[in-house]
């Protein structure tokens, strides 16, 4: 069995949700998930490999999402670097001077503000299914070239969203069926349980949106250089990726000097495939 210890860190006036695996004497591993995302997106499996490998792991709700606080965007509007802040908070209410960072998406993305930003606080970083965060910075300061060169999503994921479903259950159902991709098998049980979990534990479901909305605000923080970085960096990226397909994967690779990329055959944008968790597991850079 498993030693799990769950607690609310501070992170300024928010309280964050976290959730502790593993013997806190060996060295962290801080999963940071994607928008809109709780930390019980991040499979179970996934965290019990990575355990076994002899790390602990920790993994957390976002502000606006699952247990943590929920925040008023309008009056307290906030960027991808609040949310890297959040991050620190982690660590610091784990009393954590450094841990191995892996973000998915957006918590990629996130992954990237802390390596640049806050370097001293990264053992390793390791980017799963997102895109070079300096390339969106970019474009919301009207310099486009580097997003445009980029894929842009595949249809199966464009005709989801222009079908126009009703929040809930059944719709992210069929968005993570998208995800997914069509080459893995989708293992729907595991995706509906994963989902309907996160729906129980939701202050406000609705604010979750409010992601997006942090994503597209501008932050001179993001337009620093990636070939910054100075951890050990892999960037993992399936070949069928429908929101972010390979491109960015290996855009972001490129842009950072060592980084080592993984791709993964028949992977979208989720781990919903039976086997896949282990695998992402295995490639975590520690």
């Amino acid at each position: 069995m498993l030693e799990t210890h769950e607690r609310f860190v501070a992170s300024g006036p928010l309280r964050i949700w976290t959730e502790r695996v593993g013997d806190p004497e060996l060295p962290a591993v801080l999963m940071v998930m994607g928008s809109a995302a709780q930390g019980v997106s991040c499979p179970d499996a996934l965290v019990g490999r990575l355990v076994e490998r002899g790390v602990q792991v920790i993994r957390f709700d976002h502000r606006d999402t699952g247990r943590s606080s929920v925040v008023d965007f309008d009056a307290h509007p906030y960027t991808i670097a609040d949310l890297g802040r959040d991050c620190l908070a982690v660590l610091d209410g784990y009393g954590l001077r450094s841990a191995h960072v892996a973000g998915a998406s957006l918590g990629g993305m996130i992954a990237q503000w802390l390596g640049v930003h806050a370097p001293d606080r990264v053992r390793s970083l390791t980017m799963i299914s997102s895109s070079p965060v300096q390339a969106w910075a970019r474009a919301l300061a009207g310099e486009p070239a580097d997003l445009d060169r980029l894929p842009p999503p595949a249809p199966a994921y464009l005709a989801h969203q222009a079908a126009g479903l009703p929040p809930g259950v059944e719709s992210d159902v069929a968005l993570f069926r998208v995800f997914n991709g069509p080459v893995r098998p989708f293992d729907e049980p595991a995706a509906r349980a994963m989902l309907e979990l996160a729906l129980s534990r939701a202050t406000d479901p609705a604010a979750a949106a409010n992601h997006e909305r942090a994503a597209w605000r501008p932050e001179p923080d993001l337009l620093a250089p990636l070939w910054s970085i100075t951890a050990p960096t892999s960037v993992v990226h399936g070949d069928q990726d429908p929101l972010l397909p390979l491109g960015h994967g290996e855009a972001l690779a490129a842009a950072i000097p060592g980084a080592v990329l993984h791709v993964v055959p028949g992977m979208g944008h989720v781990m919903t495939s039976p086997g896949l968790p282990e695998e992402i597991a295995d490639l975590i850079r520690l």
